[in-house]
């Protein structure tokens, strides 16, 4: 069997085009395998969740999973992927910007042994500059970051073997980014590069400040590189306080300020004090980003919750 994951937020305006137009006849194509799509509505608040239940009459193999608010893409991806049954499971946006006449060859590597097919954005069509930039600066923070694995470019939109998604639904962090999670695992990958499209309807659910939440969490959770980098940050200071202190004391006291600076000892202090400050500040929040998600993880919460009144063919 192999199962379909589709999260999707506020997409009346388009979902139904893209479901009958692009994805649904992609996979009625596919033979030699029993199917099921998993729509999973991450509490949307238009007419998307009434459409997705009258596929769901109309089609046994489509199961409607319906969160009871909306959780975020990653627990929603997260709450399809733990509800598929398939041998393999591919996971794919609902806005239309990833095509899926490209399933089929996520298939064929599939059954070549991959255990992890990957979809990469290799040319974008009409994205504005900033987007990409935005995106290209994530993957290369990213990479310092130590997250060697994640391939700059790569998506969602991707097929993981049954063997994956097994130790993926053991994963227990609740700040999560999943494409980050599924490279973490390892596991046989291949690649698959396309080109991103424009969104068929409707806005985009993400906004500039819930990616850049994204990422910060992409970074916390991925690595423990941003301690690293503070602390030699903070040794940098130390080292430089120490100097400048050693420079302070010979020039102005040992050897009479030859030069001239005169630097009495508010200034002196104003120094030390500046440069001080400016670590412990910077320490804080470093160290505040990390007490966060330690905070997030011990409260226990279930990483989303599934409507089985609203929910369809879920048994």
């Amino acid at each position: 069997m192999i199962s379909f994951v589709m999260p999707i937020h506020n997409e009346e305006e388009g979902i139904s085009k893209f479901l009958d137009e692009e994805f649904l006849p992609i996979v009625q194509e596919i033979s030699g395998y029993e199917k099921e799509i998993i729509l999973v509505n991450d509490g949307s608040t238009d007419k998307t969740l009434s459409i997705l239940q009258e596929y769901a009459k109309k089609n046994k193999e489509i199961r409607v999973v319906a969160l009871s608010r909306n959780f975020g893409k990653e627990p929603a991806l997260s709450a399809g992927i733990y509800v598929a049954r398939g041998d393999a499971i591919i996971t794919i946006d609902a806005d239309g910007q990833q095509p899926p006449k490209l399933i089929p060859k996520f298939i064929e590597k599939w059954e070549k042994g991959a255990e992890i097919v990957t979809g990469v954005r290799d040319k974008y069509t009409k994205h504005g500059l900033i987007p990409k930039l935005g995106s290209k600066l994530f993957y290369r923070l990213l990479k310092m970051m130590g997250s060697k694995s994640t391939v700059p470019g790569s998506t969602d939109f991707r097929l993981i073997d049954r063997v994956v998604a097994d130790e993926f639904n053991k994963l227990s962090e609740h700040n999560r980014i999943t494409r980050g999670l599924i490279d973490w695992l390892g596991f046989r990958q291949e690649y698959i590069y396309y080109i991103y499209g424009v969104r068929m309807a409707g806005k985009p659910s993400y906004s500039f400040k819930k990616l850049v939440h994204l990422a910060v969490d992409s970074f916390v959770s991925m690595s423990t590189t941003p301690l690293v980098i503070f602390g030699y940050i903070g040794i940098m200071i130390t080292i430089f306080s120490f100097m400048l202190g050693m420079f302070i004391i010979i020039q102005q006291y040992i050897l009479g300020d030859p030069l001239g600076l005169k630097w009495n000892g508010a200034v002196q202090m104003t120094v030390f004090i500046t440069f001080l400050v400016g670590l412990v500040l910077i320490s804080q929040a470093i160290t505040a980003l990390y007490i966060s998600h330690i905070h997030a993880e011990s409260q226990g919460r279930p990483l989303y919750i599934i409507d089985k009144k609203e929910s369809r063919n879920l048994k």
